[in-house]
This record gives structure tokens, sequence and C-alpha cells, in this order.
């Protein structure tokens, strides 16, 4: 009898000890999987009968909040957007039904109070500690920014080029956060499929999840490349040539419009010539420019504190590198920024705040702070370099040549007001083949003041319609550049 006390004993310990295991494995292990089935609604209905803090611009303008629901309504709170569409591309949306992007998914942990340090300091019942994301960006300059833009297919991006800081990020077409918040979930599905079928990609942050060809804009990173190997000076001159025919083919390369284009190192940059640039390229071999490209991070994703994130192309096609050796006209078209070049928006900006930082490019960021829900720091943001491509006295002959476009060749629609200097250069890129209908992309990225540089800015219109492909980066980009750089000039205190 007292054996089989003890084998029923023995078989009862064991099945404890599984029992124990398996809901540690299922509460611990597992806990996270769980959460995030689809089948699993549970945790989602509370996060929705939890306060969630906001997401708030460096000049106070709150973009995102929760609001207590109307009595009778199935969940305690609702997401709203107070700026509309103007954040959404930062900040994302908040969904019970389709989830969450951006900010309000990397974020969500501190939005909730759901972070150690904030459980610790949550940890008697009924105690909201829920916390709240701080941006670098300013809703002035982002509204500014998108006035100008207008309902062009686009993107502006403004950028402090020492510290990396975002200003302004800001695209067309984009959407209003609140249509797809609501807790209809029929409603919300209408718009989502309403956005997936609407022109442009208005769910995208286009600014920093979408590349483009750069155009003449590219000149600055062939010009980098070759100045710090040596290829050219400024004492360096190009003939004056309407077509140059490179290695390996008949088939000739023209500047902008078949026009004759040449002379000083100065003229050619600030003129926009295409034959110099792509001379250049070949003169540096396929070696020299793709390892050129690569220290400026073309082909790498552009590292922002946001989700979905895409890179530039140089030395791809099809996602195979491309033989440049065996292709050299494929790489002197892409010296001047053309074939398969692309360039994220973002990453302009960050090919211009790099000449303005004397050689340094920053990582960019949107998230200043996180904070507890007392307004204590959970985290802050530390400026760090990403990539120094260039070396400052090179950083400085770019500067001069950028000055040299503004007040002398394609940037002159970038004069600012009060006489700051600015530095930039225009880009057209030209997307038709030979006797198809002109499309093109139009660009403008530089800083301002030249001598101390504060703000560097791109900006970019997709070819979608006549005007646009007809007319070119300075004429079309320039003055949209030019409108909020002197907007955030107009703002300093003097």
């Amino acid at each position: 009898m007292n054996k089989q006390i003890q084998k029923l004993a023995a078989a009862l310990l064991v099945l404890y000890v599984v029992l124990f295991v398996q809901l540690n494995v299922l509460q611990v292990g597992k806990r996270e999987a769980l959460d995030s089935h689809p089948q699993n609604n549970r945790q989602t209905i509370r996060d929705f009968n939890r306060p969630r803090g906001p997401i708030v611009t460096a000049d106070g303008v709150v973009v995102a909040r929760s609001v207590p629901t109307a009595d009778g309504g199935q969940f305690k709170y609702q997401r709203e957007y107070p700026t509309g569409d103007l954040f959404t591309n930062v900040s994302g949306y908040y969904t019970y039904s389709f989830g969450s992007t951006s900010l309000e998914k990397t974020k969500n942990d501190v939005l909730m109070g759901d972070t150690v340090a904030q459980k610790v300091n949550g940890v008697f019942g009924g105690v909201d500690n829920s916390g709240s994301v701080q941006l670098t960006m300013r809703e002035d300059v982002q509204r500014v920014a998108a006035e100008a833009l207008g309902e062009r297919e686009g993107s502006v991006t403004v950028m402090d080029p020492i510290t990396g800081a975002v200003i302004a990020m800001v695209s067309y077409p984009r959407f209003d956060g609140n249509l797809v918040a609501t807790h209809d979930t029929q409603k919300a599905e209408d718009v989502f499929n309403f956005y997936n079928n609407y022109p442009g990609k208005p769910l995208l942050a286009n600014a920093y999840q979408e590349n483009y060809m750069p155009g003449s804009a590219f000149k600055i990173v062939t010009q980098a490349i070759a100045l710090e190997n040596g290829i050219v000076s400024m004492d360096s001159t190009f003939p004056v040539e309407t077509e140059w025919v490179p290695p390996q083919t008949n088939d000739p390369i023209q500047n902008y419009g078949g026009k004759p284009c040449g002379g000083t190192m100065a003229e050619v940059f600030y003129r926009s010539c295409n034959i110099p640039f792509a001379q250049m390229a070949v003169m540096l071999g396929p070696d020299k420019m793709v390892a050129g490209t690569r220290a400026w991070g073309i082909d790498e994703k552009v590292p922002i504190d946001l989700p979905g994130a895409v890179a530039g192309n140089f030395e791809y096609a099809n996602g195979e590198p491309i033989d440049f050796a065996n292709n050299l006209p494929l790489l002197a078209i892409g010296g001047f920024g053309q074939a398969n070049d692309k360039i994220v928006p973002l990453q302009m900006c960050m090919i211009a705040s790099t000449v303005a930082a004397g050689g340094k490019m920053m990582k960019p960021y949107v998230v200043d702070a996180t904070l507890a829900h007392d307004g204590s720091v959970l985290e802050r943001t530390s400026p760090e370099v990403y990539k120094t491509p260039i070396s400052a006295s090179t950083a400085f002959t770019l500067t001069q040549l950028m000055i040299d476009v503004v007040n002398k060749g394609t940037g002159k629609p970038m004069q600012l007001a009060n006489g700051i200097q600015a530095a930039a250069k225009t880009g057209t890129a030209q997307l038709n083949a030979t006797g198809e209908p002109q499309r093109s992309h139009a660009w403008i990225t530089g800083f301002a003041p030249a001598e101390a540089p504060r703000y560097a800015i791109s900006v970019v219109l997709k070819g979608t319609n006549d005007e646009i492909s007809a007319s070119t980066g300075g004429r079309l980009a320039g003055p949209i550049a030019k409108t909020v750089l002197d907007y955030l000039f107009s703002t300093e205190a003097p």
C-alpha cells in the first residue's frame, strides 16, 4: 500500500513539474508570440482601454494623442491626430484592426508605459504611467514646407547638418491618420483600400521610403570622389562640347538639352555640364567610383530612427552588381546621376549636410527624447556620426562650388532674403528615352548660411505632369527650398 502511494505521489509530482514548466513556457517564453497571434485580441482590447501618451513636436504641438470615447463606446480611448495628414509619415497610425506603423509602433512601449522604468514608477495599480515622444521636428516648418510643396508629388526634407536632427520631412500625397484610426473596422478597411489605389503611394513616407533618379544633384558625389582621388582639382578645365563618346560604345553622351558646355571646374559645376562628370567617372574607373559611392552610403538603407527606410542605388541593376569594367558607358552616365542611379530624398539632404558639416555625415533622427508621465527623460538621442566620406578640404571646395551654383548658375532661384548666402546643387533627372515625351524629376539640395550652416534641405518633385517634366530642378524645386529657408531664418532672433 505504501509503495502504491509513493508511486502515485511521484507521478503527481512529475505532472506538477510538467505543468509548472508548461505554464512558464506559455506565460514567459511564448508570451510575445501569443500576444501577437491574430486570433488573440485580448491584449489589443486591454491596450485600447488604457491611457496612451502623446507624440509632440519640438515646438509643442501634439500630433498624436488618445482621447476618451463617447459613453457606451467599445473602448475607453480613441487615438486622434490633431494635425491631420501633416505628420502621419512620421507618427504613423495606431488602430484596433490594422495594427500600428512608424513611431506608433516602434515607441509603443513608451507610449503605453510598458518600459521597465515606467513599470517601476507605476507599480501601484490605477496609476497612469503612459509616456510621450518628443520630436525634433517643428510643426510650423512642416506646415510651411507642405504649403510650398502643394499638391505636387514629391518631398521636402530639412535637417540640422551638425546634429542630424530632422526639422521637417513632408511628402505629397500623404494620408490622414484619423481616417484609419477609427474603431469601425469596415470604415477603416474602406479608407485603406482607397489609399492603396490612390496614385503616388500616400501610405508610404516617400521622403525616406522611396528613391528617385537624382540627375545632376548627384554631381556633388561624383565631384567629391574625383577630388578625394586627385582626378581633378580646381585648376582642371574641360573643352566646350555638345557630345562625347565614352569607351565601348558609339552612342554619344550629351549635355542637358544638347547644349555646348565646358570650361573651368567651377563653371562646369555651376552650369551643370553632363559630359565632364561622365568623363570624371570613367577617369576614376569602376573600382574607385564604386568605392566612393560606398563611402557615401549610397547603396545602404538610410539610417533613420523610423522603420521601413530604403536605400539609394549606384552599383546594382535588378539586384545584381553591375559589371562596370565591361560597361563603361553605364558608369559614365551614372557619373551625372542618370541610368541606374537612385537617391532617397532624405539621403540627398544628408549629402548636402555632409558638405555643410565639413565632411561628416550624421545619422538623421526624428525622436529627440522619450519622456515618462511626470516629464522626466527616459532616453534622449545623442548625435552620431554615420560616415566621413570626404575631408574637410574637399567639403570646403564643394561649398565654394555650390555657392557659385546659387550666385551664377542653375540654383539662382534659391537666393535667400536678407543677403543670406546659400549653397546648392540642382538636378533634372531625365526619365524618358530619346524621342519619347519628356518626363523628369526636379531636384535641389543645399544648405545655409554657407559660411556657418544651420539648415540643410532637399526638395524633389516627381515628373507626373507636364509642368514638372518640362522644367528643371532650379526653376521648380528652387523656389520651394527658398520659401522654407527664408521662413526658418525669419523665425530666428536677430
